[in-house]
């Protein structure tokens, strides 16, 4: 099953396992995916000399356990993890042997570890979806960190039968205990939080210390964050990188073709290198954090993180970005997961063959419209202004297909369900002020960015939006405080401006410093 490059690969990640390890498989003999299961295993055991093997018992459904030296990890994967899940293997046998990359920092494996348990979880996936992965990797970490914790993966699609049943529209789905957690996509940090929110933890274990003292405290991982922080590093400063996950909403970003110098690349690539350019300069990476305030102390910015930590700096740069904005009407959050969707990749194959709705006529909703078009049957586009806002070429691309409709003119006032799953979204003419409930079966929302701008409301000016104000030179209302890329009112939202304004924003921080606005 696997080629004899990845074998290499697989050979030298192996090289140093400390332990050793079993796939304890149980599958029935007669199950359509045992064979594809098996080799995949077996492939995967014989690439790491004699430090993991295999061992297979007849079962009534096909799921395998990871053995560390006989017992239990608390990690199962119920399905064949191939696809994005391939990784979420490797990353298991890694972890349980204390290695890999995407382990946290001591603090927050602190916070992990003294979760109040037994908490049993599971966590519904599709093997095309990019988002899952993230998902699945911080919670077998958990199960790593805590033995009270036990994490299964669920491949939906092999497991037709129980996802209809919870009527699950929407991946990654995580259940606590039978309780839904969590839908969508989401990052260590939050998931950590939810679980000490719901099982509660030992709080006073958890060493924060005294607060950390830097020159500049930069909040946000993606590509402003990441910029500012970089220029900082290189001025010799000591800097702090507080984010919830290094490369932000650039992550959700299938293709891009618009850095300059770089034809193609796809969000994950680039969020990965971001990581890697950071990891070159003396810069303490936070990852897994957020900002619950802020307060000035002395001209110095004092940052309350969640989780009990405190950083001290006199230059603070947010770089928060921007989330997902929703449609804020009647419905939308009682069906989200259950038809409202906000990832057409992760949650495209759930509709297949269905009718389904694009809410937004810009260039990510056309641009979901013509994916979704290859998977549904109809697919019907709702704008609010009078014409599209999305590329020419892609408003060309989307006329061409026969099963996308497209209506402008057209406010979304409310979801309709049926108490279990979305039925139709009814739609008001702005021109006619006519309602009408169009019957179908899920519905997309892509109508742009929200700022992340909460934890500072109050700290700097706003505007309407909650986008930070700005100067030319990334200053915000109060000194020593900058905002830079998406979070702030600096117009079009791409990365590539996004990366120069963190850059600005650092060498500004810089200029007050020698100039003596900064203590």
């Amino acid at each position: 099953m696997l080629d004899s490059s990845l074998k290499d690969q697989l050979k030298g990640l192996f090289a140093d396992l400390k332990n050793q390890y079993t796939f304890d498989v149980s599958v029935s003999a007669a199950h359509d995916s045992r064979s594809e299961l098996v080799e995949l295993l077996s492939d995967v055991a014989a690439c790491s000399g004699n430090n993991i093997s295999l061992q297979e018992k007849s079962g009534d459904a096909l799921e395998f356990s990871l053995l560390k030296n006989g017992q239990p990890t608390g990690i199962k994967f119920r399905g064949v993890p191939n696809g994005h899940e391939f990784t979420s293997l490797l990353l298991a046998i890694l972890n349980s042997d204390g290695k890999g990359k995407n382990i946290p920092d001591d603090f927050i494996a602190g916070r992990v570890k003294v979760l109040k348990g037994p908490i049993r979880l599971t966590t519904y996936v599709s093997l095309t979806c990019t988002n899952c992965p993230d998902i699945v990797q911080a919670l077998n970490v958990m199960a790593v960190l805590n033995p009270e914790i036990s994490h299964e993966m669920v491949d939906g699609a092999i497991n037709q039968q129980e996802v209809d049943a919870l009527k699950l529209q929407g991946v990654p789905a995580v259940f606590a205990d039978g309780q839904l957690l969590h839908v969508g996509r989401g990052d260590f940090g939050e998931l950590l939080t939810k679980l000490e929110n719901q099982y509660g933890s030992d709080r006073q274990a958890v060493d924060s210390s005294a607060p950390k003292e830097y020159d500049v405290a930069v909040v946000g991982g993606g590509p402003a964050g990441s910029a500012a922080a970089i220029y900082s590093a290189r001025k010799g400063l000591k800097v702090a990188l507080l984010a919830e996950r290094i490369g932000g909403q650039v992550k959700e970003t299938v293709g891009i073709e618009n850095l300059i110098s770089v034809p193609k690349t796809t969000g994950e690539q680039l969020a990965n290198n971001i990581k890697l350019h950071i990891q070159d300069y003396p810069v303490d990476i936070m990852e897994h954090r957020s900002v619950e305030k802020v307060e000035i102390e002395n001209s110095g910015k004092v940052i309350y993180l969640s989780g009990g930590e405190k950083i001290i700096a006199p230059a603070l740069i947010i770089a928060t970005g921007a989330s997902w904005r929703k449609l804020n009407v009647q419905g939308e959050s009682e069906y989200i997961g259950k038809g409202v969707a906000f990832c057409p990749h992760c949650d495209g194959p759930f509709y297949k063959g269905k009718h389904v709705a694009v809410v937004g006529g810009g260039n990510s909703g056309i641009e979901a419209a013509i994916d979704l078009a290859g998977i549904c049957s109809k697919v019907t586009v709702f704008e609010f202004l009078d014409e599209l806002k999305a590329d020419k070429v892609l408003q060309e691309k989307a006329a061409s297909l026969p099963n996308v409709e497209i209506i402008v003119s057209a406010q979304t006032t409310e979801v309709v369900g049926n108490g279990e799953k979305v039925t139709g979204i009814r739609i008001k003419d702005r021109k006619t002020e006519q309602e009408k409930v169009y019957d179908l079966d899920g519905i997309f929302v892509q109508i742009g960015l929200a700022p992340n701008s909460a934890a500072f409301k109050g700290l700097v000016n706003m505007n309407r939006f909650g986008e930070i104000e700005v100067d030319s030179h990334c200053r915000t209302s109060e000194a020593g405080i900058y905002a830079a890329g998406d979070v702030s009112t600096v117009p079009y939202k791409q990365i590539i401006i996004a990366m120069g304004e963190g850059a600005k924003a650092s060498l500004s921080a810089f200029e007050d410093r020698i100039r003596g606005v900064l203590n």
